[in-house]
């Protein structure tokens, strides 16, 4: 009779270490995306000095910036939505292995 220990069954496989870090990243990016766009909103309104700001290079550096402070507030843990994202991917996976 060949049972398999309780604590290798606990061993997660390289292959479903690598399926969890790609969830984390896809999901960490996803919030990245959607915090750059809320982002982007807020920049909007922001209202240009004339004298000193305005023009076609602001308005371009504008989504740069706002997609720049997206990723990094994604990646020092953002709002929260990552983790959230991340089980429903898992999730997904292990419901397309049944």
């Amino acid at each position: 009779m060949d049972a398999v220990s309780p604590t290798a069954a606990a061993v997660p496989t390289a292959q479903a270490l690598a399926a969890n870090k790609k969830a984390k990243d896809s999901a960490q990016e996803f919030e990245a995306v959607f915090l750059g766009q809320m982002t982007n909103l807020m920049l909007e309104n922001v209202q240009t000095d004339e004298q000193f700001g305005g023009g076609h290079g602001e308005e371009m550096f504008k989504g740069i910036l706002a997609e720049k402070l997206g990723k990094q507030m994604a990646k020092v843990g953002g709002i929260g939505l990552a983790p959230a994202v991340m089980d429903q991917i898992i999730k997904l996976q292990q419901g397309s292995k049944s």
